[in-house]
């Protein structure tokens, strides 16, 4: 009987092309984020091939023969890992799918954000000609990035930035002095990163040390012309503070493909502010990163029902 691989929310074709000429079954779900519904789809899966839906250990539990969960991307805290490690399921990801175009969208908010491309594009469809006379854009030739993590999107940021003639400068908790990537200054904490920076681009996961790590207190170190860049994950970033924050000017601008929650409600403080640019969690959704997530997260599985050792397995 050939091995079962559900996958909730459809991907692309390269990733279900690739299980299929090894010899698994697919069965593709509704897409649904409803835990009931999620239930029933995973009920006789072997392995589950997972995109941002939850997986509680309810749902976990409703498949009691999947061996492996492959995470279609980065982030795995959608996934109960404690129920995985406790029940000897396997948790692979995609780490190196994505993060070339997370980067690219990264600097690419940066710029425009800087350049005031929003505002500027509303006041031309608007006939608000002179707007380009009223809000000045600023370079970044010459300017501080700061991050805050340095993993493999950041270091991907940084290699951009330098081409732009910024100076790049980071900290992360996980990386000491000595095995902090070239081109990229050490700084000793967060704190340093925003009081010095004149761009801030956050690429940390979300756990408990990292939320709300952008809020008043921040904020309050960064420099009035700062821009805050989020293409990491929602729920680092205060919204209220930082949303305070820019409609009194205490900071220049700020651009988030993340936001804590999504979709966001059509009230959200940050809606009616012209210095925020805001892109729907699609920093990753470019066509070769949707390719290469699914192949990936579909290696991950062949390789646990294979015998192998998978090439990313995530440490539970």
């Amino acid at each position: 009987m050939a091995w079962k691989v559900v996958i909730p929310q459809d991907i692309t074709d390269i990733g279900k092309d690739y299980l299929r000429e090894r010899g698994y079954e697919i069965t593709v779900g509704s897409g649904s984020l409803d835990l009931e519904v999620l239930k029933r789809e995973v009920a006789d899966a072997d392995g589950l091939l997972v995109r941002t839906a939850p997986y509680p250990a309810e749902v976990i539990a409703a498949a009691p023969r999947v061996k492996v969960i492959s995470r279609h991307g980065v982030g795995v805290n959608n996934i109960d890992l404690a129920y995985c490690r406790e029940h000897g399921i396997v948790v692979t990801f995609a780490p190196e799918a994505n993060a070339g175009s997370v980067a690219e969208h990264t600097v690419g908010m940066m710029v425009a954000a800087a350049h005031n491309f929003a505002r500027f594009d509303r006041g031309v469809r608007e006939g608000e000609w002179e707007f380009r006379n009223q809000y000045k854009g600023r370079d970044l030739d010459g300017k501080t990035l700061g991050l805050i993590g340095v993993g493999r999107i950041g270091q991907k940021v940084a290699h951009i930035a330098a081409a732009f003639g910024m100076k790049v400068i980071g900290f992360d908790a996980f990386v000491p002095e000595d095995r902090f990537p070239a081109g990229i200054g050490f700084r000793p904490s967060a704190d340093a990163v925003f009081a010095e920076a004149d761009f801030i681009s956050l690429h940390v996961p979300a756990t408990p040390e990292t939320a709300n790590l952008v809020c008043q207190r921040t904020i309050g170190l960064m420099k009035s012309d700062a821009i805050i860049i989020n293409c990491a994950r929602g729920g680092v970033v205060n919204e209220d503070d930082l949303a305070e924050a820019l409609k009194s000017g205490r900071i220049f601008g700020a651009a988030l493909d993340v936001l804590e929650d999504e979709p966001p409600r059509p009230d959200h403080p940050l809606f009616s502010l012209p210095n925020v640019l805001l892109t729907p969690h699609s920093a990753a959704l470019t066509a070769e990163a949707m390719d290469r997530m699914g192949l990936h997260a579909a290696m991950g599985i062949h390789s646990v029902l294979s015998g192998e050792k998978p090439k990313w397995p995530v440490k539970l």
